[in-house]
């Protein structure tokens, strides 16, 4: 079960996402708790703003934004100097509207494919892991 938005400051930025995006911004915000539950090293991700954005990070990881890009729509962003969209688009390229090296963004909700997002977003929580 995703936990209840507790910061007013977070509740209003996603009551800022126009009504037709804000349900996707909280399915991204679902599945990123959804795959944090699934990594042994972590209980949950802390939930904070960064740029004005809904942000998720982990003692080790990279931060997640959710945001709305200019060209339109929502998405989830990650750090522009990791490789974590890079590496994503490499597999997943063809299936996604990917922005730079910096997010990966959607229309409506049933662009999300959670099967493969969750790779990327089980990536960005444990992007400084020691990898063995």
């Amino acid at each position: 079960m995703t936990p209840a938005i507790i910061s007013p400051e977070i509740q209003a930025a996603y009551d800022r996402f126009p009504a037709s995006l804000r349900n996707g911004a909280m399915v991204l915000r679902a599945l990123i708790y959804e795959t944090a539950k699934g990594i042994e090293e972590i209980d949950a991700p802390t939930e904070c703003l960064r740029w004005g954005q809904p942000s998720y990070i982990t003692p080790i990881g990279s931060t997640l934004r959710i945001g709305i890009p200019k060209s339109g729509g929502f998405a989830l962003y990650a750090h522009c100097q990791t490789t974590i969209i890079s590496q994503f688009s490499q597999v997943f390229g063809a299936d996604y509207n990917i922005e730079g090296n910096r997010a990966v963004t959607f229309q409506s909700i049933d662009d999300i494919q959670p099967k493969k997002l969750r790779l990327m977003i089980e990536h960005a929580l444990t992007y400084k892991r020691k990898r063995k």
